[in-house]
């Protein structure tokens, strides 16, 4: 099918010719934002916007939705009222969220943090990726390392990969997110959030305490008790922090060799062993409700990552702050998993789910009203909610049919995702012979042997054959067809998949039926190559409605009363900028959010921003569309993108044209969102105003890129 050849678009929006920006020519891209400035010890200064703010609480759930999994069953926020109503009742919660792609808890979670694409921070494929080495064969290693880690030191087998984990598209180590609170002087607590605490015992003891020390040591002696000291919690300290200077040997430097601007002479408290004497009287750190917090076996410290129930990463929060530590991040782990033996996956309205989020909610019950003790309210304190992504479901119907989990419990006599071994569904298919590996998922990740190029003939022969595969649905009994979208490199590209480190970028992305979880396995499939795999029934990770949309909550200072509003798309880039503009702290880096204006009173805004609150606002609608992973131009790029790959025409020509066609979008779409990013960072950090006629111009050109993209998937 012939497409419509895109046209350039610098002419017709009137770009070429300045941006009208407050009557001032364009600021050129590479104009860098200002940093922080840097503080004394004592004098954390958050309230350069908004008057009285004292504390930052940022809390980031595994997988808690808003919507209803089953329309019969209230959703996990609607069994969280005491989180649900808080929010509610004293800011927002926003339904029109959204992941960026994949959506994984790795991603998910560096994304919100740093407020860039895993193209710019590094791990777009997660929780685990792979890499190519030298000779076309590829590795496995781990998005779960921390912040100054080497693709090598979490490899597996033999590394080969000099990058770093957390890499910038120039190479470097990505700037972390804590460095705006500590050079305002103020201390930066993590609670098990991902790559800002150590994540190991092996790489990350050696790396912060030396391959001699007695931590080291003893995580050789006893690995389990090494996990409980000195992994998963930490707080990076201002300079010249009270927290930091009383630990005494227990304090280590702070490291961040990349960071824009410098970063020396700060500290950070790594483990427990370090932070709970230093937060607690008694030295150990007590949950929401009032039992200590122990690994297994009783010693206090970590208990691990799933083991971060709302009870106990909450306790953590609250010792935190009220031991001086302002700024705190913490990760809650999902309530819709068995964390104990016998493990396994609850469907919606089961009744083991229902008692985990009724403990949920009674941990968020105590710790409002402890912090509320303290002190610590909206009327001081920002409160940042969200989820990193929505799971689907996958299982059979419920029973009994009318079950709403509450007061009449619901089960299931199947449930799990259907396990699919992608080598065993190919042999079937004709020509299905080129060697891969793969990075199982339900958005699979195809590495082929020897890396060729994505129009290399085994990359195009395996690309067609992947889209021909199908499988007989267990739980319907329908057959389907596994893969969805694909996607190769020029594609990815656009989903901002494509990092720094060309190593790891897969030969090409299978975005599958969410019901199916992809695997690597035997060729000749002895028993099935479909199968239900109860110990997990929630994939995510797809171009899914219902994995992709999120929410985000708001409350504190500066934060608009909506209640619950679909009023403004957003996504996990957006949280970060939003956060900096209210507490009036800037960033040493350019990131790929904005503020979210609509969402906070005018007053909240620096001059230059309010101004322009209006044009801003527009603007940034018509820029998250454009370059959001899972906006409306990804989603039109990436039909067009499936249409091409999947395609058998005679010489490619199909395929080939609608390469060169997504490839004149890119091209577009990149030089446009450079533009509209300049002109929104300007207002952002207060350098000037936006026109009307600027917006107008851009937010023109914008929608005309994005009808260019849908016309030619059409």
């Amino acid at each position: 099918m012939r497409r419509s050849k895109v046209v350039a678009l610098a002419v017709a929006a009137g770009l070429a010719t300045g941006l009208g920006i407050g009557g001032a020519a364009a600021i050129p891209a590479a104009a860098a934002p200002q940093p922080s400035p840097q503080h004394h010890a004592g004098s954390c200064t958050l309230d350069t916007a908004n008057p009285g703010l004292k504390h930052v609480i940022y809390l980031q759930f595994d997988n808690v939705h808003f919507t209803r999994d089953n329309p019969n069953v209230p959703s996990d926020l609607e069994q969280m009222p005491h989180l649900l109503n808080f929010l509610t009742s004293n800011g927002l919660v926003d339904t029109n969220h959204h992941t960026p792609l994949i959506a994984h808890t790795g991603n998910d979670i560096l994304t919100s943090l740093t407020g860039l694409y895993g193209d710019r921070h590094g791990q777009a494929v997660s929780n685990s990726y792979r890499y190519f080495n030298p000779d076309g064969t590829s590795n496995s290693a781990a998005s779960f390392a921390y912040w100054t880690d080497g693709v090598a030191d979490t490899s597996v087998p033999t590394p080969s990969d000099p990058s770093y984990t957390m890499v910038t598209p120039q190479g470097k180590n990505t700037p972390a997110p804590w460095v705006s609170y500590t050079r305002a002087g103020c201390d930066y607590g993590a609670v098990s959030v991902a790559n800002t605490v150590l994540e190991n015992t092996t790489v990350d003891i050696n790396k912060v305490f030396g391959p001699n020390s007695a931590e080291a040591a003893e995580a050789k002696a006893d690995p389990g008790k090494a996990q409980t000291d000195y992994v998963g919690i930490g707080i990076h300290c201002a300079k010249g922090s009270k927290l930091c200077r009383s630990a005494g040997t227990g304090a280590s430097p702070d490291l961040l060799p990349d960071e824009p601007d410098g970063y020396q002479g700060y500290q950070a408290l790594f483990g427990a062993k370090s932070v709970d004497p230093a937060i607690s009287a008694t030295g150990v750190v007590k949950a929401t409700d009032g039992t200590p917090i122990t690994d297994a076996k009783g010693n206090p410290g970590f208990p691990g990552f799933d083991s971060m129930s709302a009870a106990n990463s909450l306790g953590y929060v609250a010792q935190m702050q009220e031991s001086g530590v302002p700024v705190t991040f913490a990760y809650i782990s999902d309530a819709h998993d068995r964390h104990v033996a016998p493990y396994g996956a609850f469907g919606p309205g089961e009744a083991g789910y229902v008692a985990q989020l009724k403990t949920y909610d009674n941990a968020f019950a105590a710790f409002f009203s402890r912090l509320a003790k303290d002190g610590i309210t909206t009327r001081n304190t920002e409160f940042v909610v969200t989820a990193d992504e929505n799971d689907h479901f996958v299982g059979g119907t419920p029973s009994p049919a009318n079950c709403d989990g509450v007061t009449v419990p619901c089960t299931y006599q199947q449930i799990g995702e259907i396990n699919a071994n992608a080598n065993g569904l190919l042999a079937t298919e004709q020509g299905a012979t080129t060697p891969f590996a793969l990075h199982a998922d339900s958005a699979p990740n195809f590495y082929v042997t020897g890396d060729p190029a994505q129009g290399d003939p085994k990359t195009r022969t395996l690309e067609q054959a992947w889209s021909k595969v199908t499988a007989v649905n267990p739980i319907t009994g329908q057959t389907d067809t596994v893969n969805r979208y694909l996607a190769d490199r020029t594609e990815m590209k656009l989903l901002h998949m494509v990092t720094g480190d060309a190593a790891r970028t897969p030969t090409f992305t299978s975005f599958a039926n969410p019901d199916y979880y992809v695997y690597g396995a035997a060729a000749n499939c002895n028993s099935t190559c479909v199968a239900l795999g109860p110990s997990y029934a929630w994939n995510h990770g797809d171009f899914a409605n219902d994995i992709d949309t999120t929410w985000l909550g708001l409350a504190g200072p500066g934060v608009r009363h909506l209640g619950v509003t679909d009023r403004v798309w957003s996504d996990h880039t957006d949280i970060r900028p939003t956060l900096l503009a209210l507490t009036g702290l800037r960033s040493d880096y350019r990131g790929d959010g904005v503020v979210l204006t609509p969402f906070l009173d005018t007053k909240a805004l620096h001059g230059a921003l309010r101004a322009s609150a209006g044009q801003y606002a527009q603007l940034a609608a018509a820029y998250k569309q454009i370059d959001a992973g899972v906006g409306a131009f990804a989603a039109a790029t990436l039909e067009l993108s499936n249409k091409g790959v999947s395609s058998a025409s005679a010489g490619d020509a199909t395929y080939r044209a609608d390469e060169a066609t997504l490839t004149t979008l890119g091209n577009e779409r990149d030089a446009l969102a450079a533009q509209i990013a300049t002109v929104l960072d300007g207002a952002a950090t207060g350098r000037h105003r936006i026109s009307d006629a600027a917006a107008d111009r851009l937010v023109r050109a914008a929608h005309l890129l994005i009808e260019q993209a849908q016309a030619a998937a059409a």
